[in-house]
Order: C-alpha cells, then sequence, then structure tokens
C-alpha cells in the first residue's frame, strides 16, 4: 500500500511540474472604445497583438454611455473616449488613472451622402429632397454634438430640426444612409475610409475640436498591459495608422 501512494504522490508531482513549465496563456485587455474607432482599432489591436502578443477585445459605443459603464464598474482596462470630457469625468470619480490620461486624436466630422442625392455641402442638407438626415445622439456621443453645432452655426438648426433622425452612436448613424433610410449622414471621416458612399468633410471651423482622450481605468487587472496599449497606440506604428484613417494626430502636449 505504502508503494501505491508513493507512486501516487510521484505521479501528482510530476504532473504539478508539468502543467508549472507550461507556458501561461498571453492576457486580454478589455477596450471600451467610441464608435468612431470601430475601424482603426480593430487593425491597431491586430498590430498591438502581432507585437506583444497581448490580445485586445474592444466594445464600441458612445463615449457617454460607456463611461456611465465604467462609472457602474463595467470590467474594461482601458477606455478610449471620443471627447477628453469623459475622460475627465472618470478621473474626477476616482475610477481612471489620472497619470495614464492621454489624447491621441483630433476627429473630424463630414457628410455621408446616399447614392444619387445632390447634396455636396453642409447647407445642401436644407434640399427639399433631403427630407432625413441623421446624426449621433448629441446628449452623449461628442461626433453627434460637433454635427449639432455645426448645423447650428451654419444657422441651418432651426430649419432642419424635423428632419433629424437620432443614432445611438456614430457607427449607428453611419448605418441610417447605408440602408438608404435617410438621405444624409454627419458622421466620422474615421468610418469612411474605402467606404463606397460619397463624403464630404465639413469645415473643422463648424464645430468645437473634437479632442479625443484614452485612460486606463482603475479596476483593471493589467495595468501594464493595458498602459502598453496606449503607448503603441502614441507610438509610431500607432499613429500612423490613426492617420491613415483620417484622424489628426497631436502635437505632444
Amino acid at each position: 500500500m505504502k508503494r501505491i501512494l508513493f507512486f501516487i504522490m510521484l505521479f501528482l508531482l510530476a504532473a504539478c511540474q508539468s502543467l508549472s513549465a507550461q507556458p501561461s496563456s498571453p492576457p486580454t485587455i478589455k477596450v471600451a472604445a467610441a464608435a468612431d474607432l470601430t475601424n482603426v482599432f480593430k487593425e491597431i489591436g491586430e498590430q498591438f497583438r502581432k507585437e506583444t502578443g497581448t490580445n485586445v477585445t474592444f466594445v464600441f459605443g458612445s463615449s457617454g454611455q460607456l463611461a456611465e459603464q465604467i462609472k457602474q464598474g463595467a470590467p474594461f482596462d482601458v477606455f478610449a473616449s471620443a471627447h477628453v470630457k469623459y475622460v475627465d469625468e472618470l478621473i474626477r470619480e476616482h475610477v481612471a488613472i489620472e497619470k495614464t490620461k492621454n489624447i491621441y486624436a483630433f476627429g473630424r466630422i463630414g457628410l455621408a451622402v446616399k447614392e444619387g442625392v445632390a447634396v455636396t455641402s453642409l447647407e445642401d442638407v436644407s434640399k427639399e429632397e433631403v427630407k432625413k438626415i441623421a446624426i449621433a445622439n448629441p446628449d452623449h456621443a461628442p461626433y453627434g454634438l460637433a454635427a449639432k453645432q455645426a448645423l447650428e452655426r451654419a444657422g441651418l438648426w432651426e430649419q432642419v430640426k424635423q428632419k433629424i433622425v437620432y443614432g445611438r452612436n456614430i457607427a449607428d448613424t453611419l448605418t441610417y444612409v447605408e440602408s438608404g433610410n435617410v438621405e444624409v449622414a454627419i458622421v466620422a471621416l474615421g468610418l469612411m475610409k474605402d467606404h463606397h458612399l460619397p463624403f464630404y468633410l465639413i469645415d473643422e471651423r463648424m464645430h468645437d475640436p473634437i479632442r479625443q482622450a484614452i485612460v486606463v481605468t482603475k479596476q483593471t487587472a493589467h495595468e501594464k498591459e493595458a498602459h502598453a496599449f496606449i503607448e503603441f497606440l502614441k507610438g509610431p506604428n500607432g499613429t500612423s495608422i490613426m492617420k491613415k484613417y483620417g484622424f489628426i494626430i497631436p502635437e505632444e502636449e
């Protein structure tokens, strides 16, 4: 009996040593990101994984709604907002690490137009043939707020506000014109790379700067990897990809 127990113990010891010798699985970080980043961050995430071995999963949505989820304890490691104000809110509420805050890009908006509709400028949205205009909800989507500001500064808001259809976020807003349910959508340039729809940039002076910021959350279990993601985003490879999608990279602050 003692001999049997001895061999069982040896077997268990060898099994434990074998398990401990196995390489640990690469970590995965979860990034809450503004919907304007849907296309560019998928490319950046893949390049980051290739270079570091760290996997990234993304949840895209409006910045305001994602910020609220993080305040409620949603298990994100990184928050990439379409506007710095939502990052600042998380820092004030002590759910984000202030020293990791970075301004990573400025965004641009423009008109995505249904095929065959004669719209090439902001002023054209007042035309009778434009029955519906989609913008992201300005209450929690920075690109939607920029769209509303542009219409207001052009003196068009009161004239067209009955035509407005609100998307949950900027990616959702684009689907309205893709499906043909609206004639025009005011959307992020970052979503339009290689898109088939006609697209016309709006003068950036027509709205407040879309100052996009990123931060590591305090509930992260992977602070080192989360910070590395931000460093990659701000580094030469990350900024090169961001520029490819039309984002403006700020000077170092």
